[in-house]
Formats: structure tokens, sequence, C-alpha cells
């Protein structure tokens, strides 16, 4: 555990004024705060049951009156403020900013726009860029993409760029990382207590770590770029209390899935979403980066889990830099609750075409599909993989409908050729899914979840129906506007292959 860590003194206080970076009169304003009213937090049982709140040393942010969540404390330290409430506008300053091959060039003609074409970034050494998204493409211009982040990597001299110069073998480009959500926990840029921000919605992935993460745009993160800071309303809290022991057959997707359902896409509209309980403390790191990353679909702001031994023993040959973790005080005010019984939870699905369109997966056993797709930052990490194969082992089938396999990362796709899988007898992921009839892994990248190019890998040309992996299931998300996609986790997603319907995967673990 990292005992000895603390952060650095806080800088002075951010000053702006409209002739340094031309923000307009409201910016300069004094923050508004919310009504600190007294009612009483609204609570909504899913599953009856009286979890333990375990007692946290708080966080040193000064001279604090009032108890905070996570989320508060993580920006009042960020913003020099010895305490926040929801509603509150403050100036935080940036740990990481990350952007990407789709928003990159964006947000650099901004940058360069507002603070001049010679300007220089605010902190080279906090800026990771990452190529990832439409990567092994013939398309010119998303080749084109590639090549502004390079130029720009090289003019500011940025030292976390990951590239990719030839595209015909990821594997000679010992830079090149792959999906930008996994590439920044496995190369040590997210810590607990931090505030990072990433032009992409899923970078509230980074929220395991129990550190503020979110989404932004190209105007916001030009100006980050620049001046290192950033404008935020905090957000309230929802608070989702998950107790029991996870049953063989469940994954985090499961888990997510089932909070969109119950609140909708709507639910968390700009509120933090806050995981704890015994069922979140049993989680490994990979499996919360999936309950996080999809907090977007809800709405969300940003999710974070508290930190624990977890955390700090993935964290130990990522990153020498001190990060102070924070925890929600005993008293702290949480917009609604939930309680969940993890143990009565059933494999699900979302389907077409909205994550909230919760359903049970052995409720569409008569749903027919015409391929699988394993990957994304949602489902392409090495437990993912780790997952699918041991579908495919217990069962001893081959797939009946095509099943692409894609790695997030080039770590996690040395992963399914080396890591023997348990109970295997020593067999790796790749010859599993080789024994299975699977599509060769593919090189890591995004690759359809979001569609792309129309060469991409595996992107719905045409009006099929998928099981998928990833977090989006809308209208064309992964391509053909007709095509249907049912959000699911490895476990169900192999299950699904390996039948050609929609499928529980206790029909091939039990």
């Amino acid at each position: 555990m990292a005992s000895s860590t603390v952060i650095p003194p806080l800088s002075a206080s951010f000053v702006a004024s409209k002739k340094e970076f031309g923000l307009s009169a409201c910016f300069a304003s004094q923050p508004f705060s919310s009504t600190k009213s007294k009612k009483s937090v609204s609570k909504k049982i899913v599953s009856v049951m009286a979890p333990q709140q375990t007692e946290r040393k708080p966080a040193t942010t000064g001279s604090v009156k009032n108890a905070m969540t996570m989320t508060e404390k993580i920006l009042a330290r960020a913003s020099e403020k010895p305490e926040l409430s929801p509603g509150e506008n403050v100036w935080v300053d940036v740990d990481v900013l990350m952007t990407h091959d789709v928003c990159g060039p964006g947000s650099f003609g901004i940058f360069k726009k507002e603070f001049g074409e010679n300007a220089k970034v605010w902190d080279r050494e906090k800026i990771v860029i990452i190529p990832d998204h439409y990567i092994f493409t013939s398309d010119e211009r998303a080749n084109r993409n590639v090549d502004i982040l390079r130029d720009f990597c090289r003019e500011q001299n940025i030292k976390y760029f990951y590239d990719i110069t030839d595209l015909s073998d990821f594997k000679v480009n010992p830079d090149y990382k792959g999906v930008c959500h996994i590439a920044l926990a496995q190369e040590g840029h997210c810590r607990p207590g931090e505030v990072l921000l990433g032009t992409d919605s899923h970078t509230c992935t980074a929220g395991a770590f129990g550190q503020f993460a979110t989404g932004i745009g190209n105007t916001d993160a030009g100006f980050v770029l620049g001046a290192g800071k950033i404008l935020l309303k905090v957000p309230p809290t929802l608070r989702f209390v998950m107790e029991g022991e996870m049953p063989e057959y469940l994954l985090a997707k499961d888990l997510i899935l089932q909070i969109i359902g119950e609140i909708s896409v709507a639910g968390a509209t700009y509120k933090s979403m806050e995981f704890v309980g015994s069922t979140v403390e049993s989680l490994t790191m990979e499996e919360r980066m999936t309950l996080c990353n999809m907090v977007v679909e809800a709405g969300g702001k940003n999710g974070v889990v508290p930190a624990d031994s977890t955390t700090f023993e993935y964290l130990k040959d990522k990153t020498s830099k001190p990060y102070e973790p924070v925890y929600s005080d005993e008293k702290a005010r949480f917009l609604s609750e939930y309680h969940f019984d993890i143990t009565k939870l059933e494999p699900l699905v979302a389907k077409p075409h909205s994550p909230d369109k919760r359903a049970l997966a052995r409720e569409c056993k008569d749903v027919k599909i015409d391929r699988v797709y394993i990957g994304s930052c949602t489902g392409g990490k090495t437990e993912d993989f780790l997952a699918a194969a041991k579908v495919f082992l217990a069962s001893g089938k081959k797939v009946k409908v095509p099943t692409f396999l894609v790695p997030a990362t080039q770590k996690v796709w040395m992963d399914v050729y080396t890591l023997p899988v348990p109970g295997s007898g020593g067999k790796t992921c790749s010859q599993i899914f080789e024994e299975a009839g699977c599509d060769t892994p593919a090189s890591p990248s995004c690759g359809a979840c979001l569609g792309g190019p129309r060469d991409t890998y595996a992107r719905m040309n045409e009006p099929k129906v998928c099981v998928s992996t990833t977090n989006r299931n809308f209208p064309g998300r992964m391509g053909h506007k007709e095509g249907q996609i049912y959000l699911a986790s490895p476990f169900t997603a192999a299950a699904s292959a390996l039948t050609g319907y929609v499928t529980d995967p206790r029909d091939f673990l039990q």
C-alpha cells in the first residue's frame, strides 16, 4: 500500500483576465453556490440489505465545515478551496489531459487560434496523446489526423506520444499502445486524487482509480492545452452500494447494465456516480474500469471507485509519481443512494437501440444473431478475453457465427497470445479462440466500436445483428444504421457465439 504518498504543495491561485485568455466577463465573475438545504437523501432500494459504511480518513483540504464526497474533495483540492458544494463553478487545475486522433487536430487548432501560432502548451509532461480510433485504415483523412498529432508532438516536444508509423505490422511500433482509456491505466497516467480530462466521453473509465476523470470537448481541450485549467461545475453525487459475492457467471458489465437499466440513460445527467460496497471492493482494477467506463451511458459526469489495496498494488510498477487518495466523508451529501444485492442478479443484455433497454439474457434466447464482437475500452481488456476463453473452453464447441476479437492495447494482444487460461492445461486465449473457430485477434485499436471508415475491421457494413462487448448500441454506432447491437458481457458474448442466438452464459458455465 502506498503509505508514503503525498502531493506536492499546491500552486498559487489562478487569476485569469479577459486580456490573457480572451474570456468573456461571465468567466471572471464569482462562482455561484447552490442552496444548502437539509433535505433528506432520497433512497431507492433495489434489493433489501443493510450495508455497513467503512470509516475512511478524510482528505486534507483545509478547514472543512461540511462533509464532502470524493468528487467534491478532489475538485476542492484541485481548485484550492477548503470545501465545495454541488452547483458551484470553480477553476480546476488539471493533472493530465489526453487526446487522440479524432479530437486532437481540432483541439490543437483551437489552442493555436486562441493562444497564438507559436504558443507553447502549459506542460508538455502532463499531456498524453494516443492515436487509437481510426488507425488501421486506408482512409486518407483518418491517416492525416495521425500525421497532425505527430507534427504537433514534435513541435511541442510532448513527452507522452504513443505513435504508430507502420500500419502493416503494429508490433514493430514499440510506442504504439492502442485504446486510449486502457493505455492510460497501463502506462501509469491514472492516479488516485487527481484530475484527468480527455477529449473522449469514456475518459470516465479512469475513475476506477479514485480520481476525477471526465470527457471534454475540443474547445475546452484547446483552452486546457494552453492554461492547464478548466472551469467546472461541481456535480452532485449518486451513490451505488453493491453488496454480495459475485456469482461466477456475472461480470462488471452486467453490474453497469443493471444500473443503467435502473436509472435510464438520463438518470445521472451531470452527476457523479460513486460505487462502493463489498462487491465493488472484490472487483479487479480492470473490472472497476468497466464499471466506470459506462457511467456516461447514464449521462454521468464522472464515475469513481474508492482507492484501496487493489488500486495501490496495480499502480506499484506503473507510476513513481506521488499521489494522495481521498474518500467520501461518513456524513457526505448524496443526492440519491441505490442498493443492490448482487447475488440476485442474472446475466443481462441491453437491447437495440439504447444502453438502458435492459433485459435478461435468457429472455432473449430466441434472438438470432449474425456475429459477435469482443473488444473496445469496455470489453477488450485482458480479463475480458480470459472470460470469453473460459466459456469457449467449458463448451468444447465451435462458434456458429463470425466472432471478431479486437484487443484494446498492444499489451492485451500479447497477453492473449502468452497468458495461460486457468484450467486449460496451459493453453492461451489465442489457442482456445483458434480451436473455437474465432477470427484471428486483430491489431489493437478501437476497431468497429464506433463504426469508422468502411474498411475498418469488423465494421457492420450491412444490417446485421451483433452481440457486442462495447458500450453503445445506438443506430449506426458500429456502422450500418439498420444494424442491431445487443450489449453484453464477454461471458454472454462468447456463449452467444457458440449458439448463434443471444445466450445466457450459465448454459456453459454451470
